[in-house]
């Protein structure tokens, strides 16, 4: 038998050691130890983690890479970001749009990210955002997977043309129905947004996916509206609610009602922490919020939970380099989540669940799948979320599409090893 690939002496995500990943035509066709065959490209993992690739399940690439234009965000506030994305608006060209949407996506191959879902704002009634992400989705289709939301960022109702043009994109070909019903003037308006948003999703088959209480203000409960209409509407794991922010401000009381509520509904809960933990809390003294959703209790309970990476270097948030497990490593910090099984659950947070999320087919290590996955400079998860480590090697659909290589540091000290693999901290047996 010959293959296209094959990847030696791999460590998977489920602990298993020693073993061979099989890839023809784009799929992978046996994962075991000592598969014997010739193949066209042999890669030793070293014992090193193979990961499914990462996923981004919520972004902003219409805004990706322009931090700086027109003005920095001052406050730090989410408020001034919204405002200074209005600003750029009417100053952004169909050509600058897509140069740093693929400019973001190059970098994100070569971290190993190969699905995002991104949200792009429909309030300009150009739809220029909109026509330049469905090119770059096009242009990228081969190496990189991207679900493309249709996001009224000035609110559906507060925006005079959102409603009409939320229809337009859908009907030109993006992917999923967005809103931000804590944006809208009142709190009816927010709640009738997401009744009339959650319809649409139904009558068209479509997913949806909200932004919801992305807020200090305990009473922002959109989630609950959500959850019911989800529910009520059948749409399950059609549905996901991102941010939630609001529940960290929230009486337990009530989030002992509201949890179950998502639970039911089956919908997934979408984190943003570096985004989350910075712009929440801004009003506070001290003590301050931290502003992340109640992860650990809804993990608890069963409710299904991603990560995303929301923005980077952008009117919002001026770091971020598309490092899924920059986000994993800050959520550990933030929820706070240090238990072994906790921090193997947050690289789950940015791969398996999202991928989930976003409904993304034939993803995973497993025979038939796609045969797209990362080569990493770890041990294992939990230790591909301690250093997030180099990305050795990114694979899609059986080819090797970057490289990185390994760190290795020289030393010149008295009686020390001369050289330092960071890989080889991994405790041994910690669990």
């Amino acid at each position: 038998m010959s293959l296209d690939l094959i990847v030696t002496n791999a460590t998977l995500p489920d602990g298993r050691t020693g073993q061979d990943i099989a890839v023809t035509g784009g799929r992978i066709t046996a994962i075991e130890p000592g598969i014997a065959a010739e193949a066209a490209q042999r890669i030793d993992a070293g014992g090193h983690l193979v990961a499914p690739p990462f996923v981004d399940c919520h972004f902003h690439m219409d805004a990706t890479l322009s931090l700086g234009l027109p003005r920095l965000n001052q406050s730090g506030t989410l408020l001034e970001g919204i405002a200074l994305w209005g600003e750029l608006k009417p100053m952004l060209t169909h050509e600058a749009v897509i140069e740093r949407a693929l400019r973001y996506c190059d970098l994100a191959v070569s971290q190993g990210l190969l699905a995002v879902r991104s949200h792009v704002d429909i309030c300009d009634d150009r739809l220029l955002a909109v026509e330049a992400l469905l090119e770059v989705k096009a242009r990228v289709k081969p190496y990189l997977d991207l679900q493309l939301v249709a996001f009224p960022q000035d609110g559906y109702y507060r925006s005079p043309t959102a409603a009409r043009n939320l229809e337009r994109a859908l009907d030109m070909g993006v992917d999923v129905v967005g809103g931000i019903p804590h944006f809208e003037r009142t709190m009816e308006d927010g709640t009738a947004s997401v009744k009339a948003l959650c319809a649409i999703a139904a009558k068209r088959g479509l997913m949806i996916d909200l932004h919801c209480d992305e807020s200090d203000d305990p009473h922002s409960r959109h989630i609950e509206t959500l959850a019911a209409e989800a529910h009520r509407l059948g749409l399950g794991r059609r549905a996901a609610g991102s941010h939630l922010t609001s529940m960290h401000s929230m009486d337990s009381y009530y989030v002992s009602k509201l949890l179950p509520l998502i639970l039911e509904a089956g919908i997934f809960a979408i984190a943003n922490p570096l985004i989350n933990i910075t712009l929440q809390g801004r009003h506070d003294t001290y003590p301050k919020r931290r502003g992340l959703m109640r992860i650990p209790e809804m993990r608890a309970l069963g409710i299904p939970v991603a990560l995303g990476q929301d923005c980077v270097m952008d009117p919002w948030y001026g770091l971020g380099g598309a490092d899924m497990l920059d986000v994993a490593h800050m959520a550990v910090h933030a929820a706070p989540m240090t238990s072994r099984e906790a921090i193997r659950w947050a690289f789950e947070a940015v791969t398996s669940v999202p991928a989930a999320v976003m409904g993304l087919e034939d993803y995973g290590l497993a025979k038939g799948c796609h045969a797209d996955f990362v080569i990493l400079q770890a041990a294992d998860t939990i230790e591909a979320v301690r250093m997030r480590p180099t990305r050795l090697a990114v694979v899609r659909r059986g080819k090797v599409i970057a490289q990185t290589p390994a760190r290795r540091s020289t030393l010149d000290l008295p009686g020390r090893p001369a050289s330092l693999d960071p890989a080889s901290y991994a405790p041994k047996d910690a669990g």
